[in-house]
């Protein structure tokens, strides 16, 4: 036996036996932190894996069968027009109000059909950033002022972040770019206002399924929570009408799949979530059951699903033992957090923003949890470096990034986020 090969794999088992020797069972802070894990776990997965990971998945395989490389290139890709393509990224999140896990797809899609790193890494913080519902609850509750800068610093994190990015790997862009110029153009098998059009419906699925009620019960805003699943239904519909005009899908299948969804939202009216859940589920047998690239759609859908969420529910389960829930404590005390980030100091605005970096945020539930801590003595200047990390990044999005790709480049884009939060927070707060 060569051990010289063998002691790696024997350290790992010592390391995870000593561990185990040593857990702390027992004791209330680790018994405690484990069941927060659990929680978080389960709380997930019944709010964002259905309704928000299922139709990002659905929409990273269409990208990857239904739309191009050539047109990924052109308008997101390492030559393509710069105001173009950072444009096209940094104004994403104004329609796509995904947290930092949802956009995972999405950006895994966009990243291996050949777009730039820039334009690709501009995306991926703008996705969960640029929020206009959670900016505009930003300002509500935290302030106008605030909520200003929290606009006005992710537009421009997304593009900065982005160009870094593209600067710092420039000759490996430069060898992406030059090789793209010899793709052959884009061959389209229907027009565009169609694959528009069908992009748009589950989009809207995405959007409106996932909308979150105002902080007025009142206005416009409320009455589009009001509406929210009626235009979920709606955007439910177009889909399967354009998936059996355009796509030649057999409307016994469509059919079958609505009164089944019609039937359990009638039935079950106060959960809606289960007549989402049966159109999923039908979707994801019609495309598995008709050959052709509704069939490969699906396998480039749960191609995504089996590289993601293994990574996710980890990084859930190490964020929820560590920091618990919000109003929940895991391994690390919330005093330890509330102490540390007083005042507008460059510890206190670091720490504020590799706190946010590593905690999950779901969409708006970062506002009512900056009210608390700044209600405990939260300065405004870390209180913006957490809002412009928080959302972008979380420990179950750093895992899926580095699967993606690689250690280098998903620590450099972190490394970013944090910098960049923290030199803003402390500005921010020199001012207030």
């Amino acid at each position: 036996m060569q051990w010289k090969e063998e002691w790696k794999p024997a350290a790992l088992l010592l390391f995870g036996f000593l561990i185990a020797l040593h857990l702390p069972v027992g004791e209330a802070r680790f018994d405690n932190a484990v069941l927060e894990a659990l929680h978080l776990v389960r709380w997930y997965a019944e709010e964002h894996v259905l309704l928000c990971l299922v139709p990002a998945f659905f929409i990273a395989g269409a990208i990857g069968v239904f739309v191009s490389q050539a047109s990924v290139m052109k308008y997101l890709g390492a030559d393509a027009h710069k105001g173009v393509a950072y444009g096209v990224a940094s104004v994403s999140g104004t329609v796509l109000a995904v947290c930092s896990c949802t956009v995972l797809p999405l950006f895994g899609g966009i990243y291996r059909m050949g777009a730039g790193l820039g334009p690709a890494t501009a995306f991926l913080y703008s996705g969960p950033a640029i929020n206009v519902l959670a900016i505009i609850l930003t300002a509500r509750v935290l302030g106008t002022d605030i909520g200003i800068a929290r606009a006005v610093g992710a537009i421009v994190f997304s593009i900065l972040i982005g160009l870094c990015m593209h600067l710092i790997y420039r000759r490996e862009e430069h060898a992406k770019a030059a090789a793209q110029r010899f793709a052959a153009p884009p061959q389209t098998t229907r027009p565009l206002w169609q694959n528009t059009a069908y992009f748009a419906s589950m989009v809207g699925i995405l959007v409106f399924a996932n909308w979150g009620a105002p902080a007025q019960a009142e206005g416009f805003w409320q009455a589009v929570f009001a509406w929210k699943w009626i235009i979920t239904a709606a955007c439910g519909a177009a889909l399967g009408a354009m998936l059996g005009r355009w796509f030649a899908i057999p409307w016994w299948k469509i059919a079958l799949t609505a009164v089944v969804v019609a039937v359990l939202a009638l039935i079950l009216p106060d959960r809606p979530v289960w007549a989402f859940t049966a159109g999923a589920a039908g979707l994801a047998v019609i495309t598995l059951t008709t050959r052709g690239e509704m069939e490969q759609w699906f396998e480039t859908t749960w191609g995504f699903a089996k590289q993601i969420l293994p990574l996710l529910f980890l990084g859930v389960l190490a964020a929820g033992a560590l920091l618990g829930r919000p109003g929940h404590e895991g391994l690390i005390p919330s005093g330890w957090v509330e102490w540390a980030v007083g005042g507008n100091s460059f510890r206190a605005n670091l720490l504020a923003a590799v706190v946010g970096a590593f905690m999950y945020f779901a969409t708006l539930t970062e506002v009512p949890i900056l009210q608390g801590l700044i209600g405990a003595g939260m300065g405004k200047g870390p209180a913006l470096a957490l809002l412009l990390a928080g959302p972008a990044l979380s420990l179950p999005n750093m895992l899926v990034i580095r699967s993606i790709m690689g250690t280098k480049k998903t620590l450099i884009y972190i490394g970013l986020v944090v910098v960049m939060s923290t030199v803003a927070g402390m500005i921010f707060g020199f001012f207030h």
